[in-house]
């Protein structure tokens, strides 16, 4: 069995958000009806169509991917893949605070569907939480892992997602950001480290923003630890401001093991949000969209070149 990894650059527009985009985008609620499926693959298809002008206007074909969901996307992933860009496709149910498969043991088919170059989980785990939560999940996330391993194509995409317990945020005072800084870190690193002992082992991990250099260095060296040379580490953007989504790139690019980012919401959601209120022409919309994601790719570059510069 080959040692797990994708350590290649990789920058991924990520619009596979299904129940948050359905309610938050369009503020409707319970199962899309025919006409509400087709209103949200349109605006899936204005994102989609904002990532191939970046890419045709200067984004690197070889580092450009695209994260989205079936039942929203599934043209599009046929269309990508064709393409001959990066593909990925999420495995969980949405909006559930406990992992599962959206398709339950028909998970394995609707990979195959597709064949993505990633198959992608969200997983909120927090090393310090509920243990029998995180069994439950454990137990589901290796019956994937082992079956992208041993009968897959699809590298394994793991989002880790570490929420607070209450008494993280009664450490910080209830201060969120704080709990980021000064408790995050550590959590994930445990969280990785429980996840690869259980027998999940994923290619890329989908990391929160940290906002120190040494926290970068940790986690990459735990989630490369024995034999794991190649796994690499991408940046989320957490739907953080602008801002803050810079600052996270910044500080990842520097670290060797963090190859990309994974950057959505701030990418797309205001740009897709006016061309919904008519307040935006769809053209417009995908040349917003393509600029931020080009920024994006373009700052993670400058800022991995500075810092091979600064340590040469």
């Amino acid at each position: 069995m080959s040692a797990p990894g994708f350590d290649r650059p990789l920058y991924v527009l990520p619009f596979d958000h299904r129940g948050s985009f359905q309610k938050g985008m369009f503020g409707w609620k319970g199962a899309p009806t025919a006409e509400q499926t087709a209103r949200i693959s349109e605006a899936k298809r204005v994102i989609y169509d904002g990532f191939q002008l970046a890419v045709g206007s200067g984004v690197d074909r070889e580092k450009a991917g695209i994260l989205v969901d079936e039942q929203f996307g599934a043209a599009i992933l046929r269309n990508a893949t064709a393409a001959g860009y990066l593909t990925a496709i999420p495995a969980e149910k949405s909006g559930q605070d406990e992992f599962d498969f959206e398709y339950g043991e028909e998970f394995a088919q609707h990979i195959e569907a597709f064949q993505p170059t990633f198959c992608k989980v969200l997983v909120r785990y927090n090393p310090e939480g509920d243990a029998a939560l995180n069994r439950r999940q454990t137990s589901r996330l290796k019956r994937l892992s082992d079956y992208l391993r041993d009968q897959s194509g699809s590298f394994f995409m793991f989002e880790l997602l570490v929420p607070p317990e209450k008494e993280h945020l009664h450490q910080v005072g209830g201060d969120k950001r704080a709990y980021d800084l000064e408790i995050r870190p550590r959590l994930m690193n445990e969280a990785i480290r429980a996840i690869q002992d259980s027998g999940v082992e994923p290619d890329v991990w989908k990391i929160e923003g940290l906002g120190k250099r040494d926290d970068c260095q940790m986690i990459v060296s735990t989630a490369r630890r024995d034999g794991r040379g190649k796994v690499g580490c991408i940046i989320l953007g957490r739907g953080e401001d602008d801002e803050k989504v810079r600052e996270w790139l910044t500080v990842a690019a520097g670290v060797p093991g963090f190859t990309g980012f994974a950057v959505g919401r701030t990418t797309f959601w205001e740009p897709l949000a006016a061309w919904r209120d008519g307040k935006l022409s769809r053209e417009a919309a995908v040349e917003e969209i393509a600029r931020r994601y080009a920024n994006f790719a373009g700052l993670f570059e400058q800022s991995r070149q500075q810092s091979s510069g600064a340590v040469s």
